[in-house]
């Protein structure tokens, strides 16, 4: 399966002298070892891959002199593999397991820049901030993975050419034939179900059956579940479940803003505030925060106590909430699909890389997103179907004056007096 993060790593590989080790985060399950061992595979002559949560013994390693000569030699050794400068890809997996592997890549950085190392971690965020590991600030570079985006799962689905249509659609603002347009309506209420974990793609994909994709979809929540009880105290752990358990709530309620109150009766900031900070460390949800002004540079302008939470992948939300199938299929009207929609752009605006804020204005306007692109302020409108009747734009546009502003809905592209109406499909084009 392609992936964007691959021209990525041909860009890290390609640097030269100034390549520093590279550190992969991202949330379990979200296809970290399955792209390095590819990206290794394609662009190496071979590749030494060390599993730090189940290779006790290489994980020992890290115990003494963590010299990369030192290292180097024993990986030899262990993996019967030959390591050469420029032709072998080195890859320690799972490294939130070993904290002296990740202080080793320091060392791989200023004594072996030669060598081509890179580290994967699931739960990386969780570990440093639980056991205040000593991270090699300046000395590796990062990337972050999520699960397939919309423009990912076409091109997993085959639709390469449909993509290339919608992205020149959004170019020119020109609307699609109606013929192309539902097709990637139906694909797109496919992936709602679908989602973008990459195990659950290959599931759908082998038996076209959303009976075997929520399998999957449980076996990835319970393996979430498993690490909350490994990487936190039995107290933290039933806080962290109790918050994960309450998103398809929050979302439901006509004001999803994060209230720890529908946790637990009396729940306070003080009580859960951890639990929702180990969540967002661990990747399985996507923190939005409130703007109160929407003006450049718009990260200054965040209220961190007031925030929404939306889950990291669309078909978790979608199995974990139980709407059916056939509801999301149908197009039929339903109240919970408004909620399901806003999480569904909220992961693909995560994926390209765009911070999460909506604003709200005193509280009598909210608008679901606001992004800055360069120095342009964008506000974004989130409709589930064709009606796009709405106030809180207009109170927007009238108070920032936006260069133009985004409405997506299931309607055709087009645009007037500084509106672009995209559909939902396309919300990978931004």
């Amino acid at each position: 399966m392609k992936r964007k993060i691959e021209t990525h790593l041909l860009a890290w590989k390609d640097k030269g002298s100034g390549r520093l080790p590279l550190i992969i985060n991202g949330a379990r399950q979200v296809g970290k070892t399955y792209i390095l061992r590819k990206f290794g595979e394609e662009q190496f002559q071979n590749v030494v891959y060390v599993n730090l949560e189940t290779n006790y013994t290489v994980a020992s390693y890290f115990g003494d002199n963590i010299s990369p000569e030192k290292l180097l030699r024993y990986l030899e050794v262990s993996t019967g593999e030959k390591i050469i400068a420029g032709e072998t890809l080195i890859i320690f997996d799972e490294i939130q397991s070993c904290e002296r592997a990740l202080t080793s890549l320091k060392y791989f950085c200023e004594e072996t820049p030669e060598f081509h190392v890179v580290a994967a971690g699931s739960l990386l965020g969780v570990a440093i901030n639980r056991k205040q590991y000593s991270f090699p600030v300046g000395k590796v570079e990062t990337l972050t993975l999520y699960p397939f985006d919309f423009e990912e799962y076409l091109w997993a689905r085959g639709k390469e050419l449909l993509c290339e249509e919608i992205r020149h659609a959004y170019e020119t603002m020109e609307a699609l034939p109606k013929a192309l347009h539902q097709e990637a309506i139906e694909l797109y209420r496919e992936y709602l179900i679908v989602g973008g974990m990459p195990a659950c793609i290959n599931a759908f994909l082998d038996q076209r059956s959303f009976l075997d994709v929520s399998s999957v979809q449980n076996e990835i929540l319970d393996n979430y579940i498993a690490d909350m009880v490994k990487y936190a105290s039995n107290t933290e752990s039933v806080k962290i479940r109790a918050c994960y358990n309450s998103i398809p709530a929050q979302l439901a309620k006509e004001n999803k803003k994060f209230q720890y109150k529908v946790v637990r009766k009396g729940g306070t900031a003080a009580i859960f505030g951890a639990s929702i900070e180990w969540l967002n460390l661990a990747g399985v949800i996507l923190k939005c925060h409130r703007l109160n002004e929407a003006f450049e540079p718009i990260s200054v302008y965040a209220d961190l106590s007031a925030f929404k939470i939306y889950m990291a992948d669309i078909g978790l939300l979608v199995m974990k909430s139980g709407i059916s199938a056939q509801t999301i299929l149908s197009g039929e009207g339903n109240l919970f699909m408004g909620a399901v929609t806003e999480n569904y752009v909220a992961q693909q605006l995560a994926a390209k890389g765009y911070p999460l804020y909506y604003w709200e204005s005193k509280s009598t306007a909210e608008l679901d997103f606001v992004l800055q692109k360069e120095n342009r302020i964008i506000g974004i409108e989130v409709k589930k179907g064709e009606h796009v009747r709405s106030r809180s734009l207009s109170v927007f546009v009238d108070a920032y004056k936006p260069a133009y502003s985004i409405r997506f809905s299931l309607k055709n592209f087009g645009e007037k007096d500084g509106l672009r109406s995209v559909p939902l499909y396309a919300v990978f084009c931004i």
